[in-house]
């Protein structure tokens, strides 16, 4: 599978980072600093298949996204892994699949409405939008990333052809549909803990409560917690950082 990654840092253990639907491994630039003065080993951040500049799959499921990323986690050591949202719980199928040392699920969304899951499949079976300028492919691409406001760019997440521009997303990923929570944390056997930013709209404490499952609420963040204040976030990984 052909990845775009970024990452940095030497030796165990590693930490993969995965975005969320519609975003691209940029989303955890402003981590990079934090990660080298925290992070104990290497961290690897890829594009998810079908997003920014990584190939795209024949069909998108939790389960093709996690196959598509095994060759990133070594068969030895420790490996911890942090998703947000779509990135959480493709990091929970991974789990099941390889040996992982610890899963961070932030801002999964664990509940969804059928009109969610139909505009979902709407979403899908668009055809691809041209742009005749950056600007206005930019506009739509952090739109549909839900990054307006967080982010002033994000090269990789814009294809160019001709002068034209559209969003390197393939609009097929939107067909990954719900998760089955329960059975994917049943399936995983590595500690896996749930946050979500305090004022997420996508998901409550309840919601994540619910599962079972050790949950933690960041104070003052939304969605994107992890753009935010990446500061913040670095607390998920507390047990494994350098002070």
């Amino acid at each position: 599978m052909d990845l775009r990654l970024t990452g940095g840092g030497t030796g165990e253990p590693l930490l993969l980072l995965l975005h969320g639907l519609g975003a691209t491994a940029d989303v955890w630039s402003g981590w990079a600093a934090l990660l080298e003065r925290h992070w104990p080993g290497r961290w690897l951040a890829p594009d998810l298949p079908g997003h920014g500049g990584s190939a795209p799959l024949p069909d998108y499921t939790f389960d093709a996204l996690a196959e598509a990323l095994l060759p990133l986690v070594p068969p030895t050591g420790p490996t911890v892994v942090l998703g947000h949202s779509l990135g959480g719980v493709v990091a929970l199928s991974l789990a099941a699949r390889t040996p992982v040392t610890a899963v961070i699920g932030l801002g999964i969304k664990v509940t969804w409405t059928a009109e969610e899951l139909a505009r979902a499949q709407s979403l899908a079976t668009r055809p691809v939008t041209w742009f005749d300028s950056r600007d206005e492919a930019l506009t739509r691409h952090l739109r549909v990333s839900g990054l307006t406001g967080l982010l002033s760019d994000d090269p990789q997440g814009l294809d160019e052809r001709d002068g034209r521009w559209r969003l390197a997303l393939d609009p097929r990923a939107f067909r990954v549909g719900a998760p089955d929570m329960p059975a994917l944390l049943a399936k995983s056997p590595c500690t896996v803990t749930l946050a979500r930013g305090e004022h997420d709209p996508m998901n409550t404490d309840a919601q994540l409560t619910a599962l079972g499952t050790p949950a933690v609420t960041l104070a003052n963040l939304g969605h994107n917690a992890h753009v935010e204040n990446p500061e913040q976030c670095l607390t998920l990984l507390a047990p494994w950082c350098h002070p």
